[in-house]
């Protein structure tokens, strides 16, 4: 992973934790790791915890450049060999499947043409309902990979699929997309 540049698009899930640690063990195996966060993951955990953790800045608005003339929806995309979306919820799922771009986490994935990694994350009634299996199936064909989602302990007090996975599985996901 040394010299790997990985984008990590943050979206709003309780599991967005689990996303610190994947990305303290991507910068930890020598890559070099840049974060997207959408606005309701601020309501989850926040950008200084990335910024600590990469030791750059966290991106979060569209039309807020800071390091790239020509936006950093195009910026980042075109430096990234791959971009992983942790946790992926119902709402990234559906915009992504639809090809929505309104936030610049959701410009990033149609900009890249990187490897893009899905790791789902949401209640297991969310995951479980049609709608939200159609935009997986989309996305699938489409071209984007997933990684889990498991089962287990829900953050709503059920035990049941819908769980992000683990960060090291993650994280093997991400090597074999880079071998």
């Amino acid at each position: 992973m040394q010299g790997k540049e990985i984008l990590v698009g943050v979206a709003g899930g309780v599991a967005a934790y689990k996303t610190a640690d994947l990305v303290s063990k991507l910068v930890q195996r020598g890559a070099g790791v840049t974060v997207v966060m959408t606005a309701s993951a601020h309501e989850f955990i926040g950008e200084t915890t990335f910024q600590a953790l990469t030791n750059r800045p966290v991106y979060t608005k569209m039309f807020q450049p800071q390091e790239h003339f020509l936006g950093e929806h195009i910026g980042l995309a075109r430096r990234a060999d791959l971009f992983v979306i942790a946790p992926a919820t119902a709402n990234v799922l559906a915009r992504l499947a639809h090809g929505l771009a309104d936030d610049l986490l959701t410009t990033l994935a149609l900009v890249a043409t990187c490897p893009v990694l899905l790791a789902p994350a949401m209640n297991n009634e969310m995951w479980t309902k049609p709608s939200v299996q159609r935009n997986v199936t989309q996305l699938q064909q489409d071209g984007l990979k997933f990684v889990g989602p498991g089962s287990g302990w829900l953050s709503c007090g059920v035990i049941g699929p819908g769980r992000m996975a683990e960060p090291v599985e993650i994280l093997k996901s991400i090597e074999e997309l880079l071998a």
